[in-house]
C-alpha cells in the first residue's frame, strides 16, 4: 500500500488549520469556556475507498495531542455505508475545531480514491493501466495522486520535470510544419538533462506516423474514438507504449480498454471526482454512575 510521506501531511493539515483556526473557533469560544468531555465517529454514508484517514488523524491531534483516536478504517480499505471510520474521544471543544478540516481531507481524498476505483474495476480484464494527471489543485497535487493509487490507479507526472511531453502547443511555438513532431522527438532526445520517456500528444493517425518516425517511446493519442485508437495500435505495432486521454468517462473506459492501448490517462480522477459522503457524529460522554 502506498503511503503519503509525512511532510506532506503535516504541511497540509498546517495550511488547513490555518485558515480555519487562524481567529479562533468563536461559537465553540462562546458557548463552551469548560472542557466538556465528548465522543465522536466519522462515519462514512456510501460505500466508498478510504483515504486522507491519516490527514485526518493528524489534524485532531494537532488541535489537541490529548485526543484519544481509534482507528477503524485504514487508508486504501474499503468501508461500507454506516461503517465507522474513526472514533475520537476528548474535549468535545477540540473535536468541534478540528471537524471541518478533518473531514474536509476525508471527503475529497475518499472521493478520489472510490472514482479511481470504479474506473480500475472497469476496465478489470485489459492489460491497461489508469493514470491521472497534473490536473490537481495547487498545493494539494502530492495528496491527490496519493488518492488515486489508494484507488488502484498509476501516477502520471508529478511534475514538469518528469518526463517530456510534446503537446500541441509546443509544436506550434516550433513553426516547423509537418516537420514540426519529428523535429521536438529529435530535440528532446538530444536534451541531456531529460529525465522519462519522451512523449508525443497525438491528435490524428499522420501525427502517430510522425511521432513513431521521430522514436517517440509515448504516443499519447488525444480526444480518439475508440475506432481511431484501434487503428493507431495497430499502426504503432508496439514500437512505442500507447496512451489514450481526453473525454474517457466510466462510459467508454471499456471501449476504450478494448481498443488496445497500454495507458489510459483521466484528468476527471482528481479535478472532478464528487467528494465521498462521511459525517461526524457527536455523543455526550457517558455518565459515570454514582
Amino acid at each position: 500500500m502506498p503511503h503519503l510521506p509525512a511532510a506532506d501531511i503535516r504541511r497540509a493539515v498546517r495550511v488547513g488549520l490555518e485558515e480555519d483556526l487562524g481567529r479562533g473557533d468563536i461559537t465553540t469560544q462562546a458557548l463552551f469556556s469548560k472542557p466538556i468531555h465528548a465522543r465522536a465517529k466519522i462515519v462514512a454514508q456510501q460505500p466508498l475507498t478510504v483515504a486522507g484517514l491519516s490527514a485526518a488523524v493528524q489534524t485532531f491531534l494537532a488541535v489537541d495531542p490529548t485526543l484519544i483516536l481509534t482507528v477503524e478504517r485504514h487508508d486504501g480499505e474499503q468501508a461500507k455505508d454506516g461503517e465507522s471510520l474513526l472514533r475520537i474521544a476528548g474535549d468535545g471543544r477540540s473535536i468541534l475545531q478540528a471537524e471541518r478540516v478533518a473531514l474536509n481531507f476525508l471527503q475529497h481524498l475518499s472521493g478520489i480514491a472510490t472514482l479511481t476505483r470504479k474506473f480500475c474495476r472497469a476496465v478489470r480484464g485489459y492489460p491497461v493501466h489508469i493514470l491521472d494527471t497534473r490536473k490537481t489543485l495547487p498545493g494539494w497535487r502530492a495528496l491527490q495522486k496519493w488518492a488515486v493509487t489508494l484507488g488502484g490507479g498509476v501516477n502520471h507526472r508529478m511534475s514538469l520535470g518528469d518526463g517530456i511531453l510534446i503537446k500541441d502547443n509546443h509544436l506550434v511555438l516550433m513553426q516547423r510544419g509537418s516537420q514540426a513532431v519529428r523535429s521536438a522527438c529529435r530535440a528532446a532526445h538530444a536534451y541531456q538533462a531529460r529525465t522519462g520517456p519522451v512523449i508525443v500528444e497525438a491528435e490524428s493517425l499522420a501525427q502517430v506516423r510522425k511521432a513513431i518516425e521521430g522514436k517517440a517511446e509515448i504516443i499519447l493519442l488525444d480526444n480518439m474514438t475508440p475506432l481511431m485508437v484501434r487503428r493507431a495500435v495497430s499502426l504503432i505495432n508496439r514500437r512505442a507504449l500507447v496512451e489514450v486521454s481526453g473525454g474517457i468517462t466510466l462510459k467508454n473506459v471499456r471501449a476504450m480498454a478494448a481498443a488496445g492501448p497500454d495507458r489510459i490517462s483521466i484528468g476527471a480522477l482528481t479535478h472532478s471526482a464528487p467528494a465521498a459522503s462521511l459525517s461526524l457524529v457527536v455523543m455526550p460522554a457517558r455518565r459515570r454512575s454514582s
